[in-house]
C-alpha cells in the first residue's frame, strides 16, 4: 500500500481488482448512497475540506480502509477513509443534494 494518501484512481483499482463506476446516472440504488463530510485533501487538488461528498458502497475498498468518493471531477475515485466523516443528513438535504448529483 502506498504511504502517499493522493487521489486513488485506477492504480488502487488495479491493486484492490475492483471494477470502476463510470455512470452515476445510472446507479439504481442510490438510497445506499451515503454522505461525508471532506475533513482532509492533502495531495489532492479534487476535493475541498468542509464540503460534503458523496459516498458509493465498496465493500473491498472500505476493508482496504478507503472510501469511493464522487469528487469535483465529477467522477467516483478511492480516497483514504480518514479524509472523510461519515455523515447522516436530515432527508430533505439528501434529497437536495442527489438533484444536484
Amino acid at each position: 500500500m502506498d504511504a502517499n494518501p493522493c487521489k486513488r484512481g485506477n492504480e488502487k483499482e488495479v491493486e484492490l481488482n475492483l471494477p470502476r463506476r463510470h455512470n452515476h446516472a445510472m446507479v439504481e440504488q442510490r438510497s445506499n448512497e451515503q454522505f461525508a463530510l471532506c475533513v482532509e485533501n492533502r495531495d489532492s487538488e479534487d476535493l475541498e475540506k468542509r464540503k460534503i461528498y458523496t459516498v458509493l458502497p465498496d465493500e473491498e475498498a472500505e476493508k482496504e480502509g478507503y472510501l469511493r468518493v464522487i469528487d469535483e471531477s465529477g467522477e467516483d475515485y478511492l480516497y483514504p477513509a480518514s479524509y472523510f466523516v461519515l455523515v447522516q443528513l436530515p432527508a430533505e438535504a439528501e434529497k437536495a443534494l442527489r438533484a444536484t448529483g
